[in-house]
């Protein structure tokens, strides 16, 4: 949550004070350290657990140790849920947190028991807890609609030269170009540049030598315009959503409403009280 969810809460004349407080104490930053310093030993101690000589030694003390932190990681969640209630759910971040948790208490037999080792999910809790992470990765959903369009020029040109591949290549190298698919898995391993010269594109020259006339333009539209267009829109996006706060004192401007009416509900109280 955030000063805004704050301040829809203090808005509302039927929340409890006690629910007010709760929330408060729930976002406040002692708290908010204590869920990141608790996700970072959760996030050690599932990977030890993936360590057989870790397990034989300590196993009962991290396995104590990961209910420990999957207690804490519902407490909050609960605190939330009785602090928020039904605007608990308009917070997608908060959803989020919800389903990484509940997946942790799926039982560890039967056929849900590979659902188990999505646990390692509650680490990317730290995207939801730290602002800053949550700004890249809200930098990252605003830029799906201006990516939209690089995804589909790039795939309408690894198809197309998908298809070209197949038929030039196919009957002489069935491995890498035999079928569609293997011609777009190739493609792709051509566009990171893994091991594209020695390992593909010479011995496809051996007996094709004019196959670099393919190779060259592939490489030079795939990896050096449309992935770097595809990053580009990325950064360009970061930097805007980064300009926000600079340009726009919204934030300010809720912290001193929620203060202003923290001001004024005491003032309330105390009136009420005498």
């Amino acid at each position: 949550m955030s000063e805004r969810e704050l301040i829809e809460l203090l808005h509302r004349g039927d929340v409890a004070s006690w629910r007010i407080r709760l929330a408060k104490w729930v976002e406040s930053p002692k708290a908010q350290n204590g869920i990141v310093a608790i996700i970072l030993l959760n996030a050690v101690i599932l990977g030890m657990e993936t360590s057989d000589l870790a397990m034989e030694r300590w196993g009962s003390l991290l396995k104590g140790l990961d209910l420990f932190c999957l207690g804490v990681f519902i407490c909050e969640l609960l605190a939330k849920l009785i602090a928020y209630r039904w605007q608990f759910w308009r917070n997608g971040w908060n959803v989020f947190d919800f389903l990484v948790i509940a997946v942790a208490l799926v039982p560890g037999a039967g056929p849900w028991s590979v659902l188990r080792s999505l646990r390692i999910f509650r680490v990317l809790r730290l995207l939801t807890v730290v602002p800053q992470l949550r700004r890249v990765v809200a930098a990252f959903i605003h830029a799906i609609p201006g990516l939209s369009g690089v995804i589909v020029v790039m795939s309408i040109f690894f198809y197309t030269m998908g298809v070209l591949a197949t038929n030039l290549f196919g009957d002489e190298f069935p491995e890498w170009f035999g079928t569609l698919g293997a011609s777009l898995y190739s493609l792709f391993q051509i566009m990171t540049l893994e091991s594209w010269s020695m390992g593909i594109a010479r011995p496809v020259m051996e007996s094709y030598p004019w196959a670099w006339a393919f190779f060259v333009p592939f490489i030079v539209v795939a990896t050096f315009t449309i992935l770097n267009l595809f990053i580009g829109i990325i950064v360009s996006t970061m930097e805007e959503l980064s300009m926000i706060p600079e340009a726009d004192s919204t934030d300010v401007e809720l912290k001193n409403k929620l203060k202003r009416m923290e001001a004024d509900l005491a003032m309330l109280r105390k009136h009420l009280d005498s």
